[in-house]
């Protein structure tokens, strides 16, 4: 925490002033009252009630008027808040080798499951949308805030749903970034802050060169972070002969360097979801530093009710 206006903490002087007169005042009553020697009367015009009572609405007051000195201090602090028109895509491998059952119970259905859970996470303002691709790619869901949309969209995703075989790498982010482009009317000559979340498990083999659309994405400022998943012993069944599909993180890798991302390996489940939860703090909220001082106003505030609550409940009663 950082004060804007230091200078006005001077003003707890007056504070420590009042609890220093607060003081002498009790010790002067005390004085005063061992002089009333008629205890009996004593006991009838000023009943017996816990000493500690009488004192905390004074202690609450003082405490609320250092909190408001504090407060017109102008404190502030980083804060963690949600970037405004922010536009996540989602890109999702829906190759034959996505099949591989080497994760539980298989990489793609692990992988739609933790995309669920990573745009579920992620501030309901954010605009998220979806791609698939395997030998080509395309927009499954625009993006946008209707988070319904987005998870039938995941739902749906099913190998082979883009109808050519392949992994397309450089596609994917060419789909994505013309999803970004076209977020809303002013995205053209006002892009949103946007990132791209690209998951796969091999090297690319059909479509635009990866490093092409790389360029294109750093020319667009858009971060591309990459998940290379799976594990070397996976395999895909055809026709009752295993088929070996290791994964292959080596292009996920230099498309990330090259953005400005980050690159990621996940071997399970759990794996996955860690690092979607990584790449959503990093892609969901932005550091300001923001004026804090209602905070400590509205604590002063509560104080001071409690203190006038207590100093009706324990002292305004008829006997």
């Amino acid at each position: 925490m950082r004060l804007e206006s230091p200078q006005r903490l001077w003003l707890l002087l007056g504070v420590a002033a009042l609890v220093y007169a607060y003081v002498v005042m009790q010790r002067r009553r005390s004085r005063y009252a061992v002089r009333f020697t008629n205890l009996r009367l004593l006991d009838r015009v000023a009943p017996h009630r816990p000493a500690w009572r009488r004192h905390v609405p004074a202690s609450l007051f003082m405490a609320m008027f250092a909190l408001l000195v504090v407060g017109f201090a102008r404190p502030s602090a980083d804060v963690q808040v949600p970037r405004e028109r922010a536009t996540v895509m989602i890109a999702v491998d829906v190759s034959t080798s996505m099949l591989a059952d080497d994760v539980d119970p298989d990489r793609l259905t692990a992988a739609k499951d933790a995309a669920v859970k990573f745009a579920g996470k992620l501030p309901e303002e954010f605009n998220v949308g979806l791609v698939a691709f395997a030998g080509s790619a395309a927009v499954v869901v625009p993006p946008g805030t209707d988070r319904a949309a987005l998870r039938a969209g995941i739902h749906r995703l099913a190998e082979g749903s883009t109808g050519v075989q392949g992994t397309a790498i450089g596609e994917a982010i060419d789909a994505a970034l013309g999803a970004i482009k076209q977020l809303d009317p002013q995205a053209a000559n006002n892009p949103p802050p946007a990132r791209i979340v690209l998951l796969s498990d091999g090297a690319n083999t059909s479509g635009k060169d990866p490093q092409e659309a790389a360029a294109d994405a750093v020319q667009a400022h858009v971060p591309v972070h990459t998940i290379s998943f799976g594990t070397p012993t996976g395999s895909v069944d055809r026709g009752g002969r295993p088929i070996r599909v290791p994964v292959d993180g080596e292009t996920l890798q230099a498309v990330a360097e090259q953005t400005g991302g980050g690159y990621h390996e996940a071997g399970s489940s759990a794996e996955l979801r860690a690092v979607y939860e990584d790449i959503g703090r990093s892609v969901g909220y932005q550091t300001k530093r923001q004026d804090i001082s209602a905070r400590f106003i509205g604590l002063g505030l509560l104080l001071a009710a409690g203190g006038a609550v207590g100093s009706m409940a324990w002292f305004s009663r008829l006997p």
